[in-house]
Parts: C-alpha cells; structure tokens; sequence
C-alpha cells in the first residue's frame, strides 16, 4: 500500500468515526425517552398558549453567531389541534412570519407543519422535552436550501422553554439555534 492510499484509508476512518461519535453522542443522540422521569412535565396545549416572547440567536458553520432575533408568538388550541404563529424581527431589520399547525397523539406524538416545511415534521413529549424533527426550505434570499432540523425543547422550572436547533445538510451541521420561549404576562 503506498503511503498516498495510506493517508486517503485513515482520513476516511477518520472521518466515519467523526461521524460514528456525532450519532451516538451529544445532541443528535438524545432520545425524548431520556427525558421520560423529568419535570415539570411539558404540556404544549398549556406551554405553548397565548403570547409568548421567544427571544435567541443562530449560529452560522463557523459556531459564530450569525444572526439575533426577538419573536412575539400566539398559540392557541382546540383539544389535541393547535396553531403557533410566529413573527420574528431580525437584527438585520428583515422580518419572518410563519404558522405552525400543530396535532398531538395521545401516546406524546407529535405532527407539524407550516408553508416552509418539506412534509410534516414529526416529534414527540416525554416528561420535560420535546424533540420535532423536519424538513424546512430557506427562502430565497438565503438561498433557498432544503435542511434537516432537529429541534428540542425543555421545560424549565418557571415555564420557560429552552429551545436548541440544529440544522444540517447532507448530514453536515450548517448553523444552530438557541432560544427562550416565555409566557407574556397578562
């Protein structure tokens, strides 16, 4: 074997053991079963209703932010049917609207979809967490790129919901979220 061949057989081991470790640690290897035991239990009907100010930031390939962002959200609901509108204002100055429909199992399923998504996202409630995972298209001043979005949400003591997304493409982490989600006191 020459050493060319060499070198090629251990970046690509190297490579899927990067890859290997990715999927079964950290974030994209969390379960919402690791979540089961965990309170206050999350409640989307209840956590996800009426105003709720989502403030966060997004963080680009490079793990720099990229972008900040102040959300005024509405959920409302109708037994196990709910709808989340978002509307987000940039630190760019451009503005995003988006309206999630929402449909919940009686066994924590979770069903989404909104205009920007490819299909329905899928998720599910266990204790204090949600995981939703789906398909969105940026729209075309980003690019218009399709990415895989895994998106957990934990419940925190006072009703805060912390939110951390991960978004990637062709398997390959592009950019991060991070967010609180807080009721508006009435």
């Amino acid at each position: 074997m020459t050493p060319f061949v060499s070198l090629l057989l251990g970046a690509a081991l190297t490579l899927l053991a990067l890859a290997l470790a990715a999927r079964t640690t950290g974030f994209r290897a969390q379960k919402p079963a690791d979540y089961a035991d965990t309170t206050p239990q999350l409640d989307l009907r209840k956590h996800l209703s009426g105003p709720i100010l989502c403030e966060g930031v997004i963080y680009g390939p490079t793990g720099r932010v990229s972008s900040r962002f102040v959300a005024d959200m509405q959920g409302d609901w109708q037994g196990n049917s709910g709808t989340l509108t978002e509307h987000f204002r940039y630190d760019s100055g451009r503005t995003q609207a988006r309206q999630w429909q929402l449909r919940l199992g009686n066994d924590g399923a979770v069903a989404a979809d909104a205009a920007d998504l490819e299909g329905t996202g899928a998720g599910r409630v266990e204790g204090s967490a949600l995981r939703l995972c789906y398909r969105i298209r940026l729209e075309k001043d980003a690019g218009g790129h399709v990415l895989d979005v895994v998106d957990w949400m934990y419940l925190m003591e006072n009703g805060t919901i912390m939110n951390r997304s991960q978004f990637s493409k062709f398997g390959i982490k592009v950019a991060e979220l991070v967010a609180t989600m807080r009721p508006v006191a009435a």
